[in-house]
């Protein structure tokens, strides 16, 4: 496949691969202190808006408000295991007992609120709630180990994600598709003579 071509209406377009990679090559720029994001949750949300059917502005509001929705129940799962960690003991099996009761809480929670039409899209609120763990635990985050830090940039990559499918596919400079005007017949008129040219 070539780096672009020229479609019919002369204008250069490139394929989705090359403009989408471009879009991927600028998200790294993220990774780079002091910023430290969390890059890759760009990419979850990305793909996930192609699996809603592609960008649109539904699509993007749908996906945001669930991806930050989940990203606050890390938070809150955070939280609680930090007060009831220890409920069982402090042995290793003692404490992820207590951190399993937490979640068991947590994620039936969130499905429950997923009945709700604004968070129905509940795959993407666990985007956003896996998304925050990853990047409180991970160290990312321009404050590193901060849950509130952690909720920030987990939800504001994941937000993201809408925003680089649009570019991607923009950056194809596609002529927007056009339909064709039908084909008008024209009916052959009757020419009637004139009464000067009527026959004698």
């Amino acid at each position: 496949m070539g780096a672009r071509h020229t479609g019919r209406s002369g204008r250069i377009t490139l394929p989705h691969e090359i403009s989408a990679s471009i879009i991927a090559f600028a998200t790294v720029l993220l990774l780079l202190s002091p910023l430290h994001m969390p890059t890759w949750a760009i990419f979850i949300t990305w793909a996930g808006t192609f699996m809603q059917g592609g960008p649109s502005i539904a699509n993007a509001i749908s996906m945001i408000t669930a991806t930050t929705t989940g990203a606050g129940f890390a938070v809150v799962a955070v939280l609680l295991n930090r007060e009831t960690g220890t409920m069982f003991g402090t042995g290793e099996f003692a404490q992820t007992l207590a951190l399993g009761v937490v979640i068991f809480f947590v994620n039936g929670t969130l499905l429950a609120t997923g009945r709700l039409k604004p968070f129905a899209l509940i795959p993407a609120m666990f985007f956003g709630f896996a998304s925050t763990f990853a990047t409180y635990f991970g160290g990312f985050g321009y404050d590193a180990g901060d849950l509130g830090a952690a909720f920030v940039s987990a939800a504001a990559m994941c937000a993201l994600g809408p925003l680089a499918a649009t570019l991607g596919l923009r950056l194809m400079f596609a002529a927007p598709a056009t339909t064709p005007e039908p084909e008008r017949h024209h009916e052959a008129e009757e020419v009637r003579p004139s009464a000067s040219e009527a026959p004698a």
